[in-house]
This record gives C-alpha cells, structure tokens and sequence, in this order.
C-alpha cells in the first residue's frame, strides 16, 4: 500500500474587483506580490461575470473590492468572486472591505426599517466567505452580525500621526462629531494627549444626510480643533460642526475620516469652508474631481497588507493596534 501524498503548503492568493484598481495594485505591491489574473466583465443586461484564470484550489484567497459608486455593483460583483472561489475548492476566503457599504443602516431607528449592515454579513456568508476583514467599521458592532472571525482595522495611527507631524498637539482638542464617535473620539485623545469636546447635534428623521442643531459640549475656545470621524459623505454635518466650532471660538479646525466618499456637493461645501484641512485615506477611490486644495490622502495599502500577512501566517492583528 502506497504513503498518502504530502499536501502542499496553502498558498496565499489575492483577488481584486474593478471598483478601485489602484489600491488593488498598491496592496499586491506592498505584499511583492501579483494579483491573480481575472476576467470580468458585464453582460449587455447589466449582469456580471467572473472567472479566474488560475487554479485557487487549497489556496487562501483575500478578495479586495472598496465598495464605492455604484455601490451595488460592487458588492454584487464581490459576492459573485466569492461563490467562484468557494465553487473553485479555495480552503479559506477572506472579503476585504476596505469600506463596508450600508454601514450606516447598522440598527432600526423607527419601525419598518431594515438592518442592512446585517444583511451585508449574511450575504457574504452565504456566498462563502470564512472571514471578514474592514477598516473604520462605522459602529463596531458590525463585527457581531458576521458569523465567523471579523479583523477590524483602524486608520487611527496614520491618521494621528500625520495630525502630530504637522499640528502643536498641545493646542489641539479632539472633536466628536456626535455621541455615537466619542468612543473613537477618547483613543485619539489618548494618542494626541489632548481634550476631548463633543457635538451634539440633532437629525430630521425624515431627511437623509441634513443635520438641524449643533451643540458644542466642552471648551474649543483658541483651540485647534481635530474633527474625527469615519466617513465623509455629502459634507454638509462636517461644514456645519466646523462652523460651529469656529462660531465658539475655535483657533482652527482640521478634519480627519477613514473614508472620503464626497458625494455631491461635498467638493464644494468643503472647499469653499474654513476648514484648514481635511485628512482622508485612499480606501475609496477619489478621482481628480473629487479632489480640492485643502485635501490630504493617505495611503491605507500598507495598513491591508500587514492585516493581511497576519492573517495568513496565524499572527496577531491585534498587536497592530496596542
């Protein structure tokens, strides 16, 4: 009776959509390695093909897709490049979302609404997924509605530390936007060693992305001002809490998000506002008519690389962060 044959090595293989080659490429490059060979494309009706040019079989696959506009496009196509790899025989499959869409709809604020952000999760699943990995969750609770391990990563240490090369930190106060970032709000403060405010401010239930009263909890006067959040949508809450602090007497304001999504009109509102400088990661693509002069972008390739080198070799994500 023959020996049984010793199983190769897993092989780590990564896989990119279309949404944002650029960071696709950034991340394999950082990784020194190539991304595996794809073809896509979609069919005159509006529906999408994938297929992979290469054998995933046994491998551990990492599939990268920044979920930006069309947004649902994207996620589709995501999901369909995990049911391939999952039908291909790939022994573990890890989604990338840099940015997680329908993050917001993350719990029901009134009756007959959905949970979204769960749905994302059971979608992902269902497709095939093992593995989870996102940066700047919007509320952290997201992680729960994965079934399976979830490595949330933060753009906090690129972030502060651009803040700290460039500010006296000992002017700085940390700002909140609203109660639900104060959590994110304290870190800063403990990297920054600064105080913390907070902006209290109160929705129209019935009219998306449109703030109707700002209050500023604590003492932002001759301050400099660092706003932290995780996303920038249309830029209307941002240029009103700006001019809010300016309004108490802040020195100047500066905001820091993961995610630069700049939905019209935000070019305009943040270009045409006091805000001395607006700091955002590159983990959505932001093409040149998104971009105005006081716009910072930071690479977030290096930070996925490394999550996901540690992911690969069992080590520890976590300790990115400590």
């Amino acid at each position: 009776m023959s020996g049984l044959t010793v199983s190769p090595a897993k092989k780590l293989m990564l896989f990119a959509g279309r949404s944002h080659p650029e960071l696709a490429q950034e991340v394999a490059k950082e990784l020194d390695m190539e991304l595996t060979p794809t073809s896509a494309y979609d069919f005159a009706n509006g529906e999408i093909f994938v297929r992979f040019l290469e054998s995933v079989r046994g491998c551990d696959a990492f599939v990268l897709q920044s979920h930006t506009d069309p947004i649902n496009t994207w996620i589709m196509e995501q999901l369909i490049m995990v049911d391939a790899l999952k039908r291909a025989s790939a022994k573990r499959i890890t989604v990338i979302a840099p940015f997680y869409g329908y993050a917001r709809q993350d719990k029901k604020h009134r009756g007959r609404e959905p949970i979204t952000a769960r749905l994302m999760a059971d979608l992902f699943k269902a497709a095939g997924a093992d593995r989870l990995m996102a940066v700047d969750l919007h509320t952290s609770q997201i992680q729960g509605f994965f079934d399976g391990p979830v490595d949330h990563l933060f753009a906090l240490p690129m972030l502060s530390a651009h803040v700290k090369a460039n500010y006296d930190t000992s002017r700085i106060t940390v700002v909140s936007p609203d109660a639900g970032r104060v959590r994110v709000a304290e870190r800063w403060t403990d990297v920054l060693g600064a105080p913390l405010a907070i902006i209290h401010k109160r929705r129209d239930p019935d009219v998306p992305n449109e703030v109707r009263v700002f209050e500023v909890v604590g003492d932002v006067k001759d301050r400099m001002c660092v706003i932290v959040d995780d996303m920038i949508d249309t830029g209307g809450t941002i240029a009103k809490a700006a001019e809010t602090l300016y309004d108490n007497g802040a020195a100047g304001v500066i905001v820091t998000a993961t995610h630069g999504i700049f939905s019209d009109p935000a070019v305009d509102r943040l270009s045409n506002s006091r805000i001395l400088e607006v700091v955002c990661t590159d983990s959505l693509p932001i093409p040149a008519s998104r971009r105005f002069p006081t716009l910072t972008v930071l690479p977030i390739a290096p930070l996925i690389a490394t999550a996901i080198r540690e992911v690969f070799t069992d080590g520890s994500v976590t300790r990115l962060f400590d």
